[in-house]
């Protein structure tokens, strides 16, 4: 147990010197929290052992040689970390223990580095680092060109503020273009490029890079008659800096919970970057009834967003079969921790991505969750290679029937109709929530009913009602739980024709598409009939998705399927409504910020349903803008290039 503290303490210690004095982190942040919990946990058990230069007893990195050190009177503490809903209520019960009735003040946290700044008579006199807490780093020549941390406050008085030196978005990106003109390496993100900026010994090359400053802890509030934080916050915004006024008061763990959600949905849109949400006793005389630890206050905490990006290693690549025959490798993990979930699987898309990637089975790779959904390799870290590798070779047989496999275009495919795992694969996807969500039947149900014999089809879903006695003696079924199932399927037929469109699989129709078809032809009729011409001259359908239509009706295997919906009562028509409306109609439009008498979801279907269409992101073929409370760059982007902004109650107005 000794040789793996002591394995850990100098993983951590190597890792922190990296990060805060190298500028060149090694390890993921999940990775450095990973090992520190594991850490903390065995001193915990075994505090005999615990070493002098355990990074558990220390805040921050080390003092960068060439800058003057700075002895912070008040140490400049870090904060513990909360990961999920459970950390929060423990924290929350914690204080209560303390007999205080907690009221929070909640904050983004800024993902930049931490400055101390002094004042004398309201001038400033010194900027700092943080450094290990006690002993940071005068960086005063840096801290005075940036634009919002003032020369001079409005008033005459000695104080010292704490804050975030970050980079905005905009920033970097500008930086990152004038570095790629030069043939220079562009900065990997914005908090790396801050940290790096206040360590230049020449000023001039900190006042190119447009940094930024938000203050938000007043280390002696006492000394000014406050009372409370959120006081202390407008008492630094009065004196003249610049103080982020995405703050909120809140009662309890339900309004930390709707605060965290709010600022999870809009933190794509904020001109900076957050890692999390910062939270505090607002009460200064319950934080000094919560008192400290060595190194944490007791009475704040940090929930750090779900990491974005992970680390971790790739076991072996898998083939699996889709409900199109499509064979497609598929990456199998170390499971490892990744927004909020756990991830043991991510997909390789193709033979080309793996090549060009160079992927090999035994790699640590890096994980993104594409659109914060689908888990997939991004790049493998090569410096983690130890030469036992190997290389993976697309196999030329089907893994689960045997057949040939044949390629077209980058993709493999199994042409065998009657391949178990194809015909499961259009099953589950007809029952998915996205198509006719069928609530209950879940992946594990639909391959047993399969490999009972009760599904071979689609339409074998509306007669398992024949099998409801035989069903109910099933493992884990009884007559509720058939009965739950049974009334979902009836549920299932009251669907608007697109959920049927999509869930029948046909080749190419996405969510999207089945809709567009559904509006356009509106029964199922109208839609087998359609030649090529018809499909093409809509807008949004091409070549490709025609071609697929027309071959799917033309099949009598299909003509049959549809015509057994039919007779099981399920729905065949669209469903929706649509009313044209000249202000939106034909036209794009872009949502940002919150609205307050709508939801997103609601605001996007009153757009379509009055013929208009709506994006994620600006561009020239915008044609408006609605914007919330709060909002992003995407009203940055819009100011930019002339595009229309509305409010949500001009948005109302013209939709009437």
């Amino acid at each position: 147990m000794e040789e793996r503290m002591k394995e850990l303490v100098r993983i951590l210690n190597e890792a922190n010197y990296n990060y805060y004095v190298l500028d060149n982190p090694t390890i993921t942040d999940q990775e450095f929290d990973k090992y520190l919990r594991e850490l903390i946990s065995l001193e915990e058990k075994y505090p005999e052992l615990k070493q002098a230069d355990s990074p558990t007893s220390r805040v921050g990195g080390e003092v960068i040689d060439g800058f003057n050190k700075v002895y912070h009177e008040k140490p400049m503490l870090s904060l513990s970390n909360v990961f999920n809903e459970d950390e929060i209520i423990e924290f929350d019960e914690r204080l209560k223990k303390e007999h205080i009735k907690p009221e929070y003040v909640c904050e983004l946290k800024i993902d930049g580095l931490s400055v101390s700044l002094l004042y004398e008579k309201g001038v400033l006199k010194r900027a700092a680092t943080r450094g290990d807490g006690v002993v940071g780093e005068d960086i005063t020549h840096n801290a005075k060109t940036i634009k919002d941390i003032p020369l001079r406050i409005n008033e005459p008085i000695d104080i010292e503020v704490r804050g975030e030196i970050y980079m905005t978005k905009k920033a970097l990106l500008e930086l990152n273009e004038k570095r790629i003109d030069r043939g220079v390496e562009p900065l990997a993100n914005a908090r790396n490029a801050a940290a790096g900026s206040v360590r230049q010994l020449d000023s001039k090359v900190a006042a190119s890079r447009n940094l930024s400053c938000f203050i938000y802890h007043l280390p002696n509030p006492e000394d000014y008659g406050i009372k409370t934080h959120f006081e202390a916050l407008e008492f630094m915004k009065k004196l003249g800096f610049v103080v982020n006024d995405n703050n909120r008061k809140v009662e309890g763990v339900k309004g930390i919970l709707s605060f965290i959600e709010e600022w999870t949905k809009k933190r794509p849109d904020l001109p900076y970057d957050i890692d999390g949400v910062v939270i505090k006793l607002n009460d200064l005389a319950d934080q000094l009834r919560a008192g400290y630890t060595a190194k944490y206050p007791k009475w704040a905490t940090a929930y750090k967003f779900p990491a974005e990006l992970v680390l971790t290693r790739l076991k072996e690549i898998k083939m699996t079969v889709g409900r199109t025959g499509q064979v497609t490798p598929n990456a199998i993990l170390e499971p490892v921790l990744l927004m909020g979930s756990v991830i043991s699987k991510a997909t390789l898309h193709n033979e080309e991505y793996i090549r060009l990637k160079d992927i090999r089975e035994g790699d640590i790779v890096a994980i993104r969750k594409a659109g914060d959904v689908i888990p997939r390799v991004e790049k493998v870290i090569l410096d983690r290679r130890t030469g036992k590798e190997k290389v993976f070779e697309i196999p030329k047989t089907c893994p689960i029937c045997g057949s040939d496999l044949v390629k077209k275009d980058a993709a493999y495919y199994c042409e065998n109709p009657m391949c178990d795992k194809r015909t499961i694969e259009k099953l589950i996807h007809f029952a998915s929530r996205d198509a006719m969500n069928i609530e209950g039947f879940g992946d594990s149900i639909v391959e047993d009913f399969y490999n009972m014999g009760y599904l071979k089809s689609i339409p074998d879903f509306y007669n398992l009602g024949k099998y409801k006695e035989e069903l109910m003696e099933l493992e884990g079924f009884g007559l509720k739980s058939i009965e739950n199932l049974l009334n979902a399927l009836e549920e299932s037929k009251k669907n608007s024709l697109e959920k049927l469109l999509f869930g029948l699989g046909i080749r190419h129709v996405g969510a999207k598409g089945a809709k567009v078809l559904a509006k356009h032809f509106r029964t199922m009729d109208n839609l087998s009939i359609a030649t090529f011409d018809d499909l093409v001259n809509i807008p949004d359908v091409g070549d490709i998705i025609a071609r697929s239509i027309v071959d799917y009706f033309s099949d009598d295997e299909n003509k049959e399927i549809i015509k057994k919906l039919k007779e099981y009562g399920l729905n065949m028509e669209y469903l929706g409504t649509e009313v044209a409306n000249i202000n939106i109609s034909g036209k794009t439009f872009v949502l940002t910020g919150s609205l307050e008498q709508l939801t997103r979801d609601e605001a996007e279907e009153m757009i379509e349903n009055a013929g208009g269409k709506t994006s994620g992101s600006v561009s020239k073929k915008t044609y408006a803008v609605i914007v919330g409370k709060d909002p992003g760059s995407k009203y940055t982007k819009a100011l930019e290039l002339g595009i229309p902004i509305w409010t949500e109650e001009e948005f109302l107005e013209k939709i009437k």
